[in-house]
């Protein structure tokens, strides 16, 4: 039996927000005084989890999406025994600390996702609830839930403004994610005050319509209430639930509670004091009776927790070895043996027939040799597949009564998609990819950034790559696209050329296991290139010479995709008077991490430079400098057919060699 209250048990949580604001004298005290209750009736009587142990797989994942709260869960992780110490709470929103100013992914024990960009959080969410379900269809028993647990969210008013939200709460209630639970923070104020102005909406009704459970009007400040709601939730196996709490931000402040000044940081000391006050707390500024500490140590209540599932876990893997220890090497995320040289395989084949193909297509096909292979995979598109070719033969579509597949309809909602993906990844178990136009990167942009933040596996495949898209016009053909990706730190990006260069770029995302990437693919077709076992070799470096001249070059030629084509026509139709160095450089962030002796070695020295690719010219000048060229765009394109675009725009052999003089 607790020795204190439960409103003391929050009242920690608040206080503890609130002196580490004021002493970083920067944050925002008002959400976790306000979500302190709801917080501490869903931590201390329904979330299993495992301080000593934030990993432990079968724990339920906890997701704070209105991310600018951040003290919530720092103060949360410290009192229930995570490696987060008082000293940490002391450093909050400091210089290389545990408690950066919105929760980081990696940086502090416990934290599931880095949130703070609003309603992404609800994305990941929505992935982690998916990936439970597909892991449990693959692994749980009749005699054995192995995989077992739940999702919950810390929402606003801000996260539901977003529009992802709604991308990800819709396709949530159509697979009817049952171990998802959104505990939504309505306290009617954001940044510019009243929501009333601006956020009127019915936000019960809107969720019934996505096919959610919604239990509404509950009292965020009753802890009995909202433990029955949270109870009704977990019994609700068939439906996403969302839990409406009408809270006051920033409990507990007598002069600023409920107003919009109580969002961000509460630093006037004098408030600070009333705020003690009204608490009845005394203790000094993060001073924590020890009273407090025991009431909501969580380490042995996880650590049986724990204990229970290993020992449920080993009788299990008596009866399904197989099943075990593919469970176990899907967590350890390590791929299985031979991919690589299942991939160098395809490649040798694919040289003995060289047809033309579009990369898109060429992706397909590798996938047809990894999908057998790799059973963690978990692919996807939004509503484009049979334009992105992300299926393949094995492919089966989830449903809400049938997660065994491996394949996600997201329909048209790049953003949550992306969003989704990333959560996936960050539950653990499978490596999900999807894809959708390269032009459309601009709707899910912040969701591909925060997975290169994260550093995580996200496997992004983006097809209509350029101009080659024709009829459909600018709004749909990529310029800028290229260069927003290759300058996003952590993050690669390969354009692949053909076949065999397409299956490298594969082997690469798969391999990348601390970075996303974006594989850049194709509409039309495009020829594959004989090479030997060398160059072979070296597509996996980023960049190789794919053609060498017999004599000295006179020039150097870069091409990336579509373009290498291109550049290849050039120089077999002026071999004879110019010597011409062809480069393929479908990964350049692989190519940039090579030595610099291979680098000269591909690049050359005192050797003129030019680039050929149909995007944004100017980012090709770290490769060609000052004096060399760019064969690029500097405009949107045009409505036309693909050929009569690269004509218009200067993308042909006999333009390109006019433009250089050749």
């Amino acid at each position: 039996m607790s020795k204190i209250s439960s409103s003391q048990s929050a009242n920690a949580l608040r206080v503890l927000a609130v002196d580490a604001v004021h002493h970083a004298n920067s944050g925002h005290s008002g959400m976790p005084m306000g979500m302190a209750d709801i917080a501490e009736v869903l931590w201390q009587k329904h979330l299993n989890h495992s301080p000593q142990n934030p990993e432990w797989f079968n724990r339920d994942r906890f997701v704070l999406s209105n991310g600018h709260g951040s003290m919530l869960i720092y103060g949360l992780l410290h009192l229930t025994g995570y490696d987060l110490s008082i000293q940490d709470l002391k450093d909050f929103r400091q210089l290389h600390s545990k408690t950066a100013g919105h929760p980081e992914f990696g940086i502090t024990p416990g934290v599931e996702t880095t949130t703070g960009p609003l309603g992404q959080g609800i994305s990941n969410a929505v992935g982690m609830a998916i990936a439970e379900k597909v892991l449990a269809s693959k692994f749980n028993t009749d005699e054995y839930k192995i995989i077992d647990h739940m999702t919950y969210v810390f929402t606003g008013d801000g996260c539901l403004m977003e529009g992802i939200s709604h991308e990800a709460c819709s396709l949530a209630g159509t697979l009817g994610l049952g171990n998802l639970v959104i505990l939504y923070d309505d306290n009617d104020i954001s940044i510019d005050g009243k929501v009333e102005g601006w956020f009127t909406e019915d936000i019960p009704e809107r969720f019934r319509s996505y096919g959610w459970d919604v239990i509404p009007n509950i009292d965020g400040h009753n802890t009995d209430e909202i433990d029955r709601a949270i109870q009704k939730a977990k019994s609700n196996t068939e439906k996403p639930s969302l839990i409406c709490c009408k809270t006051i931000i920033g409990r507990g402040s007598p002069n600023m509670a409920g107003t919009a000044a109580a969002h961000g940081a509460i630093v006037n000391p004098d408030e600070i004091a009333l705020i003690r006050k009204e608490l009845n707390w005394e203790n000094e500024p993060f001073d924590i009776p020890e009273e407090v500490y025991k009431d909501w140590d969580a380490t042995d209540l996880g650590n049986s927790k724990e204990e229970k599932w290993e020992k449920t876990f080993e009788e299990y893997a008596q009866q399904n070895p197989e099943l075990s220890r593919e469970l176990k090497r899907l967590i350890s995320g390590d791929l299985p043996d031979g991919i690589e040289d299942s991939i160098y395989s395809f490649i040798d084949e694919t040289q003995k027939d060289l047809p033309n193909m579009a990369t898109r297509v060429s992706s397909q096909k590798v996938l047809n040799v990894l999908g057998p292979l790799i059973p963690e995979l978990l692919g996807g598109s939004a509503d484009l597949t049979g334009s992105n070719n992300t299926n393949w033969d094995g492919t089966k579509e989830i449903r809400a009564d049938d997660f065994s597949g491996n394949y996600i309809n997201y329909g048209v909602r790049e953003f949550g998609m992306t969003g989704i993906m990333n959560g996936i990844v960050l539950h653990g178990g499978l490596k999900p990819y999807a894809g959708t136009f390269l032009t459309f990167l601009d709707y899910a942009r912040n969701a591909v950034r925060m997975a290169a933040l994260m550093k995580i596996q996200t496997i992004l495949v983006y097809s209509h790559d350029s101009i080659g898209v024709g009829e459909d016009g600018p709004t749909h053909q990529p310029i800028e696209h290229l260069t927003s990706l290759r300058t996003t730190p952590n993050l690669e990006t390969w354009r692949p050329c053909d076949t065999s260069e397409t299956a490298i770029s594969w082997l690469a995302a798969l391999e990348n296991s601390d970075k996303p990437t974006a594989l850049i693919l194709s509409r039309q077709g495009l020829p594959n290139f004989e090479r030997d076992r060398d160059q072979i070799h070296s597509i996996k470096k980023g960049a190789y010479i794919l053609n060498e001249p017999e004599v000295e070059p006179r020039l150097i030629l870069i091409a990336t995709g579509s373009e290498v084509e291109l550049a290849m026509a050039v120089v077999e139709e002026v071999k004879d008077r110019t010597p011409i160095r062809l480069v393929s450089m479908p990964c350049s962030e692989r190519f940039d991490q090579q030595t610099e002796e291979y680098k000269e070695s591909v690049l050359g020295k005192g050797i003129p430079r030019v680039a050929i690719e149909a995007s944004q010219e100017d980012w090709w000048r770290k490769y060609v400098g000052l004096e060399g060229q760019v064969v690029g765009m500097d405009s949107f394109g045009e409505s036309a057919p693909g050929s009569k675009l690269f004509d218009h725009f200067g993308f042909t052999k006999k333009q390109i060699i006019e433009k250089l003089g050749l």
